[in-house]
């Protein structure tokens, strides 16, 4: 899941593709559908959250992966949160890190953001993966851009 903030816009996502990239500098990629919100607010700003979402916490990938911000804009209002870094919203009950973002390029129907990770929470918890997430039909369709017509 990743989450960003740009002023007073924030919001948050389930996201399918995510991978270390470079050990040495430390680089993290995760892949943002251009549907989603969140990868326009994500373009506006310089860092990204990454949480872990446990194997228990399906409601909390549910949430954010079966709710578009089109469908409610309260998606992340409705969720427990705090500020973390620049702002950026830090789930509660997730491991986390902060990255600053330090390249992104079109891959298709998602942009690549390249994280330079700086900061985060790690408690060594089970991690959610695709076995448990895969019956959560998606807040909108991969393909066109947030806000063109399809």
């Amino acid at each position: 899941m990743v989450s960003a903030a740009t002023g007073d816009d924030a919001d948050a996502c389930l996201v399918g593709f995510t991978s270390q990239c470079s050990i040495e500098p430390r680089r993290f990629v995760v892949f943002l559908s251009k549907q989603n919100h969140t990868c326009e607010v994500a373009g506006r700003a310089s860092v990204l959250v990454v949480h872990r979402v446990r194997a228990e916490q399906h409601e909390l990938a549910e949430h954010f992966g079966g709710i578009s911000e089109k469908d409610d804009p309260r998606k992340l209002a409705e969720w427990p949160w705090r500020p973390g870094p620049e702002g950026t919203p830090v789930i509660q009950d997730c491991d986390w890190f902060a990255g600053r973002i330090e390249q992104t390029f079109d891959a298709g129907d998602h942009v690549a953001f390249v994280l330079s990770p700086f900061d985060g929470e790690h408690r060594g918890q089970s991690q959610l993966g695709y076995q448990e997430a895969r019956d959560i039909e998606a807040g909108q369709p991969a393909g066109q851009p947030a806000g063109q017509p399809a």
